[in-house]
């Protein structure tokens, strides 16, 4: 009989996570302070110095564009009429993301793609510029030089080969932070606690805990997602507050009943709280198989025909012996694996069975598809 390793790991972890008991959780792993967020920041600018691997001006003329009006403003005046042919010049787009709490003065990474037809970026230099913010404000400067994990190279014959992504690289610390995010966190006597994942379970064992920490009233529950807690109002009260707040363990709510299906990889995870009901199941596979030959027909000696081929085709069909096997009523996750990988079912299997049961009624779970 042959057992699909998949499957046997499954079995492996199921029967470890029945084996555990149910562990608490920080309320820092279980949840985010409202307003303590990154921010996302973009900005356009010129990488210079590249070794003839820069844009092709004639594909991408918004290069020699910016080009002109960089030197324009630093007292450079190009003719209108010339278009300087440059290859060791890229325009690109810059993206970064602002830490809260980032302070002016701070450096942060940034990363660096090409937006024309750069062939890499390896060697060049990022000129000073801009990262605005989605309300349009300069928030940092980029600047520095980048780091390209890729390599490319090309010939006059237009062959090209590359390795990972040579159009795209980082500047470690290559941007200076210029201005403050507005301070959200001192603007009520509240503090929100925003759930990772949606489970009103979760969001009643946290009221419970912070009140028994902290005394009945201080938290409330706004929603399934939200925990409003009172917080001191001097800053430095507050943040000492937040942190005993964050360690605070509870158990979370188990997960909903759910089986994730790959339909690109054919990989299956079922959850732990996933419940069939009474139900038996046969599942067989049927081999066709089609073979093609050639035949060589001879006319008689005084028949005055002409000799052909003509095809012959075989086809076959072969049924693998199936058996039929039985879900007892609150069947449990490792009870599922062990009966599918007692008649030796492929993932592929696996997932027209736990179709098959959710179209009968008899699948406790959401069946997911990505």
């Amino acid at each position: 009989m042959r057992v699909s390793p998949l499957l046997l790991r499954l079995a492996a972890v199921a029967l470890l996570l029945a084996a555990l008991p149910a562990r608490a959780g920080r309320i820092k792993d279980l949840a985010s302070v409202g307003g303590v967020r990154g921010n996302a920041l973009v900005g356009y600018g010129l990488v210079v110095g590249l070794d003839n691997s820069g844009d092709r001006t004639s594909q991408a003329p918004f290069t020699v564009q910016s080009l002109k009006n960089m030197l324009a403003e630093l007292g450079v005046q190009v003719p209108p009429n010339v278009n300087p042919q440059l290859k060791n010049v890229a325009a690109v787009a810059i993206h970064a993301e602002l830490p809260p709490f980032a302070k002016p003065g701070q450096t942060i990474d940034v990363t660096v793609s090409s937006i024309g037809n750069a062939v890499s970026l390896r060697g060049g230099s990022l000129l000073m510029a801009p990262l605005r913010g989605a309300d349009g404000q300069v928030y940092a400067i980029a600047q520095g030089n980048l780091v390209v994990g890729g390599f490319g190279a090309q010939g006059q014959d237009g062959s090209r080969v590359s390795v990972n992504v040579p159009s795209v690289g980082r500047i470690p610390n290559g941007a200076t932070v210029e201005r403050a995010l507005p301070d959200v966190f001192g603007a009520s006597g509240e503090i929100t606690l925003n759930l990772h994942r949606n489970d009103f379970t979760t969001v009643a064992r946290m009221v419970q805990a912070l009140e028994q920490a902290f005394g009945p009233g201080v938290a409330r529950a706004v929603d399934g997602v939200t925990v409003a807690v009172k917080a001191p109002a001097d800053p430095g009260a507050r943040i000492n507050f937040l942190a005993q707040v964050e360690n605070l363990e509870l158990s979370p709510g188990t997960a909903p009943a759910k089986v994730i299906v790959n339909s690109r990889t054919g990989t299956v995870v079922i959850g732990a709280q996933v419940r069939v009901m009474p139900a038996a199941v046969s599942h067989g596979a049927l081999t066709v198989t089609i073979g093609e030959n050639r035949q060589v027909s001879q006319p008689g000696a005084f028949a005055g025909g002409a000799t052909v081929v003509t095809p012959a085709s075989s086809i076959e069909t072969a049924q693998e012996g199936s058996r039929m096997f039985k879900f007892e009523g609150g069947t449990t996750l490792d009870e599922i694996v062990r009966a599918v990988n007692a008649v030796g079912a492929a993932p592929g299997d696996l997932i027209a069975i736990l179709e098959a049961l959710r179209q009968a009624g008899a699948l406790r779970a959401e069946l997911e598809v990505i």
